[in-house]
């Protein structure tokens, strides 16, 4: 069935900078099922400008005027983190669809919250794991499904970032070193390693995890310093459902080679996914990977997709992962389904985090890792 495209409105669409002007809108505007209608942003001069260059009709510095506009069917909402409680509510109460980049939000009881507005208005809602719609874990997941490598036995994986290296960051990104900001190390280079990890061989079920803040005065480029309050460093043990074990380091202001690693050995043989090329220091939903699967002693390096290989511009392989996941959301809100991560995805792995904080303050290993059920009465306030 031919389906008209959804007009999309984009929160957070500065013309010029940002993770929406980066991956998001270059990736919606490849796709035939949506057309950018509104963008919004903070200041009017900016909002115009965004809309001029992105082709939007509508411009606008009020979120809410936004979502409530009659030709926006899904909102994306791409602004930092402590936003986005409020900003998505908006959008749900005014019975939109919604894509939220990940974190989801800046806990797990406000990620409660959304989920719990998302099924009582009855849309569609999905969180920004794009790492599951790169080609390369897609592939892994089909080998690991049909037995390839026998059953998975250990998981080993390694996710090294260059933020703050050198303990020196832009002004702009000054705050993804505090833990206000539920958008450091743990949070976004961990959240998105965990899904992803999630998404290959299923949930984790044991945790036992230490937490570090190795730099802890950041220099940023305007001369100025802030004190460092997110941890740079996780590490962890972990087990899965099947009884794979796992074993994880997640490194933030990594000074050299940072990189992406994920090895998983089976009875049988191992998978290996690996970063390549521009962004490797990105993480796995950002950086270009690589495939090598091995069954017993014959190993091969599995070809990239010629959709992958030719996508255009600078972040060509995030914009390639969100265009995916994009696409498969707008599946979902015309044939149902749930292809895309939900905010109950979003949730559970705010749950996981949740659990590696706990056990860091502990000390002990933490076996039962979901948190408090939304609540199934009405979340919607009272007075309205």
């Amino acid at each position: 069935m031919t389906h008209h495209p959804l007009g999309v409105g984009v929160i957070g669409a500065s013309p010029d900078r940002g993770w929406a002007a980066a991956a998001h809108l270059p990736a919606l505007l490849t796709l035939p099922q949506y057309e950018v209608v509104a963008v919004a942003t903070t200041r009017a001069d900016s909002a115009r400008e965004a809309a001029r260059r992105y082709g939007a009709a509508h411009a606008f510095t009020d979120a809410s005027r936004l979502a409530r506009h009659p030709d926006v069917d899904v909102v994306a909402v791409v602004v930092k983190v402590p936003h986005h409680l409020e900003l998505v509510a908006t959008v749900l109460e005014a019975g939109k669809h919604v894509f939220c980049e990940w974190p989801l939000t800046a806990t797990s009881d406000e990620a409660a919250r959304l989920t719990s507005l998302a099924a009582f208005a009855g849309v569609r809602a999905a969180v920004g794991f794009q790492g599951r719609w790169a080609p390369v874990v897609v592939r892994a997941r089909e080998l690991l499904a049909c037995g390839h490598i026998g059953r998975p036995v250990s998981v080993t994986a390694y996710a090294a970032r260059s933020v703050a290296a050198g303990a020196r960051l832009p002004r702009e990104l000054a705050y993804t070193v505090d833990a206000a900001g539920a958008a450091g190390a743990l949070e976004v280079a961990g959240g998105h390693l965990l899904d992803t990890l999630q998404f290959l061989l299923g949930e984790l079920v044991s945790v036992s995890a230490r937490l570090a803040t190795q730099h802890r005065r950041i220099l940023l480029d305007d001369g100025h310093t802030v004190e460092a309050t997110s941890p740079d460093h996780l590490g962890l043990h972990a087990s899965f459902a099947n009884g794979a074990m796992c074993v994880a380091h997640v490194h933030d202001a990594k000074a050299s080679g940072a990189r992406t690693w994920i090895e998983v050995s089976g009875t049988e043989g191992e998978l290996v996914i690996e970063s390549a090329g521009a962004d490797a220091d990105r993480g796995p939903q950002i950086g270009a990977l690589t495939l090598r699967a091995a069954r017993g002693t014959a190993a091969r390096l599995e070809p990239r997709t010629p959709e992958e290989a030719n996508w255009p511009g600078p972040h060509a392989a995030a914009r390639y992962n969100i265009a995916a996941q994009y696409a498969a959301f707008a599946e979902d809100i015309h044939q149902g389904g749930s292809r895309a991560a939900s905010f109950a995805d979003g949730l559970a792995v705010h749950h996981l985090l949740d659990a590696l904080r706990l056990s860091d303050r502990s000390g002990r290993r933490i076996d039962r890792l979901t948190g408090p059920r939304a609540p199934l009465s009405s979340p919607w306030p009272t007075t309205r």
